[in-house]
């Protein structure tokens, strides 16, 4: 029998369940919008969102992959790093989705590489460079798309204000539709890569691939193929809770602040899957959402904003403990750790069946919406309100 084949196997596996957790946890990114405003029926939203989701296998590459393999240097890579990693992020995942909190699994899977090798080798294990694009990203991503937004919800007024659409107008509808099959197109295309490039680094430290020139981590033609089905299928199973936050508790969205958060958050993804940075979609969704609601005048929730913004500061800080703890504890000596990390795994595999069996369902989320934003409304009606008048409205 080969021990390490099976390991191996068995620690891909963990990435793949990593990946459908971003699925459904990162699943309000991209419908959270449309839902939010019935511009598309809930229990359909999901399905939508993930065929674009997997979509981004046809054309994109693998830049953001080769920036995540790359954050522990590769002759740190071991098994028990990737999976002390990997343990982190689906903890910190499953935990976030479960009270209905948007955070980054991109920040989350971070955090663990960098804690497992910090507990590996100290600060030469670690890539710093690779590190530090993620932190840049960190800010970057949520001002850009806050702004971007904001600066939306200005040219949306103006085009009302010439057409007389309704906020709720057929047309805005239909351009959600677009701009939210953007944005799961660039969710697929980011954050299944940081899957993919968890795997390239767990065959490299399992002997069963190694680094190129520069420390290039190879990704193998199945890898991708998994990925993003993975995340796909963790897409269409929902993740409801965030997308209740983030599609009603945040701010009161209509289908034109909709459209308007939609092109902030597809600008941070776009550009930052473009330099191959490995981003926060739910930052850059989240921000997007802020922003156009301020504008519109729809008011925002400054309770779920803090209590947002604080699992975000904690997210690496979190993730980083949990995964240094995972690591030293699979290098107790003997049955020691087999007894420790098998503990967590029942404990933690315990806390996600319940989790996963006592949620909320499209239906549920369905049944919040105002009434008033039916699926078709009329193209024009009363001049669109700005201004104060907007903020009434």
């Amino acid at each position: 029998m080969d021990v390490l084949l099976i390991t191996v196997v068995a620690v891909v596996a963990l990435a793949v369940l990593f990946d459908f957790t971003n699925g459904f946890h990162d699943a309000a990114n991209s419908v959270a919008t449309v839902v939010a405003t019935r511009s598309l029926p809930a229990r359909w939203a999901p399905w939508f969102s993930a065929f674009f989701n997997f979509s981004a296998y046809f054309v994109v590459g693998t830049a953001v992959a080769s920036t995540v393999a790359k954050v522990v240097h590769a002759e740190n890579e071991s098994i028990a790093l990737v999976f002390s990693a990997l343990i982190a992020a689906i903890a910190w995942n499953y935990a976030t989705w479960y009270i209905g909190m948007p955070s980054s699994s991109s920040h989350a899977i971070i955090g663990g590489l960098v804690g497992a090798g910090l507990a590996a080798a100290g600060l030469a294990a670690i890539n710093w460079t690779a590190v530090s694009e993620a932190a840049v990203a960190i800010v970057a991503s949520p001002l850009v798309a806050f702004t971007v937004a904001y600066v939306a919800m200005f040219l949306v007024a103006w085009w009302q204000r010439l057409s007389r659409w309704q906020d709720n107008a057929r047309p805005f509808k239909v351009l959600q539709l677009f701009s939210a099959a953007a944005v799961s197109f660039g969710h697929g295309a980011n954050d299944a890569q940081k899957t993919m490039g968890l795997i390239a680094a767990l065959l490299v430290g399992s002997g069963h691939a190694h680094a190129g020139p520069g420390g290039e981590i190879p990704i193998a033609p199945w890898i991708p193929i998994v990925a993003y089905g993975a995340i796909a299928l963790g897409t269409v199973w929902g993740g409801w809770k965030i997308i209740e936050t983030m599609g009603l508790k945040i701010t009161r969205l209509h289908a034109s602040s909709g459209l308007a958060a939609n092109i902030g958050a597809i600008t941070a993804i776009f550009g930052a899957t473009g330099l191959g940075i490995p981003v926060s979609t739910t930052h850059a969704a989240a921000s997007s959402v802020t922003g156009s609601g301020i504008r519109s005048g729809g008011g925002v929730n400054r309770k779920v904003v803090g209590e947002m913004m604080t699992a975000w500061l904690v997210t690496v800080p979190a993730t980083i403990s949990i995964s240094w703890i995972m690591y030293r504890l699979t290098q107790l000596p003997g049955i020691a750790a087999w007894a420790a990390v098998g503990s967590v795994l029942l404990v933690l595999g315990g806390a996600i069946a319940y989790a996963m069996t006592h949620t909320i369902s499209a239906e549920d989320v369905e049944a919040e919406i105002p009434p008033e934003l039916e699926l078709a409304t009329p193209l024009t009606a009363e001049p669109p309100p700005d201004g104060e008048d907007r903020k009434a409205a």
